[in-house]
């Protein structure tokens, strides 16, 4: 096992505050998974009975989870692949190849979703998707995600977005990015749920959504919930081992954890206010997927006073959500390239966009004129999403709590008992990562194959 030398720690970028570092984890995990993906998962799978699920899962093994992952980048002081070849020894380093594969592959189909987002801004803003028909909504947004070109192009400029932030570094572009457009997204949020709340039929949604109905929860419902969980966390896909490579020593990694574990669980909740009532007030599907999102709140703005100018705000910070955690994954794939390779910060951006790019083409087009092609029985955007959310992610969520339980927890104790974490707690942490993590996840996993 080889120590992370003081001079390299010292020489490597760090966050300039602890709140920046807190906002920019915080903004790769409120993204589409918390804003876009939670209300029409939860939808699916029951209401309150997944929304309760979700929350222990959330509180519990993912709080651990990411403390974990913090940990091992601020001991290692390098990205994933760096992280457990430093920490666990060569053969761990596959396990960081997995997270950046990971990385690699969701960022791959989450620009084409986040295309979407900026396609809408730019529909929002000519007034082409204010309507209150629900039918002529699905069908607008149907025709725009199966198109085979007009996706892509935007799939492209949310790429390009991405890029930029990355080419602009640590703390001039991802920390500045985050600290100053994420608290706009909770302003724009609660003024948007309080119009919500206030439709007709509106009580409807937020009973479904709040009452725990158990005869809900299943194997399926856990599964989902777990997954998540992961996904709105950032967990198993390396972007908090790398973020945590450039915090400093005087940040409480369970403080900063806990801070962006509550900041993501309420842009779900908050989310679920935000969407659910709406959907249940213009008769919309609950279940109607991923679509939930983009079909339900033009037809809110279109109620509104002002409501294209909300629109047009809405699309444009849900953009900013999209982007917080677009830049986290492309940092992952980023910084992999430059740790192990040498390579300088800009072509390292530029060919791992370019690649992710190309990959998101065939998964959008999977989405209409190549929709007849399957592997495993799934669309390329489906499979990509299944891969990922199923099994890389679960796999590394294992493997983390694996390295961090058994091999090097001395370590990781030093991280953590930071500015006098009880010893009691920590305790818990190490209990979580040695038992309760590996079995409850690789379970999930298996479950899923």
């Amino acid at each position: 096992m080889t120590e992370t030398p003081p001079s390299a720690r010292a020489s490597r970028t760090h966050w300039n505050s602890r709140i920046g570092f807190i906002l920019a984890a915080a903004g790769s995990a409120i993204g589409l998974g918390a804003i876009w993906k939670f209300p029409y998962v939860a939808s699916k799978n029951g209401g309150g009975a997944f929304l309760l699920v979700f929350i222990g899962f959330t509180f519990t093994l993912g709080i651990v989870l990411m403390m974990a992952e913090m940990a091992v980048g601020r001991a290692s002081n390098s990205s994933p692949v760096g992280a457990y070849r430093r920490l666990g020894g060569k053969h761990w380093r596959t396990v960081g190849y997995m997270g950046v594969l990971a990385g690699f592959l969701i960022l791959s189909f989450y620009s084409v979703v986040g295309g979407w987002t900026l396609a809408y801004v730019v529909k929002a803003a000519s007034g082409s998707v204010i309507h209150d028909n629900p039918k002529l909504l699905d069908q607008i947004f149907s025709a725009f995600i199966t198109a085979p070109i007009e996706p892509i192009l935007y799939h492209a400029l949310f790429m390009a977005l991405t890029a930029t932030v990355v080419l602009f570094g640590v703390q001039k572009g991802i920390e500045n990015l985050s600290k100053f457009l994420m608290p706009a997204l909770f302003i724009i949020m609660l003024v948007l749920i309080a119009r919500s709340l206030t439709l007709p039929g509106a009580l409807n949604g937020l009973t479904y959504f709040l009452t725990p109905d158990f005869s809900k929860i299943t194997g399926g419902v856990i599964i989902s919930a777990l997954g998540l969980s992961f996904f709105t966390l950032s967990l198993g896909m390396g972007a908090m081992i790398t973020y945590g490579s450039y915090v400093g020593e005087e940040t409480s990694i369970p403080g900063a954890a806990a801070w962006v574990v509550g900041l993501t669980t309420l842009t779900c909740v908050l989310a679920g206010f935000m969407v659910l009532p709406a959907v249940f007030a213009f008769g919309f599907d609950p279940a109607a997927g991923p679509g939930l999102t983009f079909i339900t709140m033009p037809a809110i703005f279109s109620k509104m006073v002002g409501g294209q100018w909300f629109a047009v705000a809405f699309f444009f910070l849900l953009l900013v959500a999209a982007l917080t955690s677009s830049v986290s994954l492309m940092e992952v794939v980023t910084s992999f390239l430059i740790d192990e390779f040498g390579v300088a910060r800009i072509p390292a951006t530029v060919v791992m966009a370019v690649l992710m790019f190309a990959l998101g083409i065939p998964a959008s087009l999977s989405l209409g004129i190549w929709s007849d092609y399957t592997f495993f029985g799934k669309g390329i955007f489906d499979l990509l999403d299944y891969s990922t959310e199923k099994i890389l992610m679960p796999i590394g969520g294992v493997m983390v709590s694996v390295l961090v339980g058994w091999k090097v927890w001395h370590q990781i104790h030093d991280e953590l008992h930071h500015r006098g974490m009880p010893l009691r707690g920590i305790g818990a942490i190490r209990f979580a990562c040695r038992y309760v993590a590996p079995i409850l996840v690789t379970c999930v996993l298996f479950y899923n194959l």
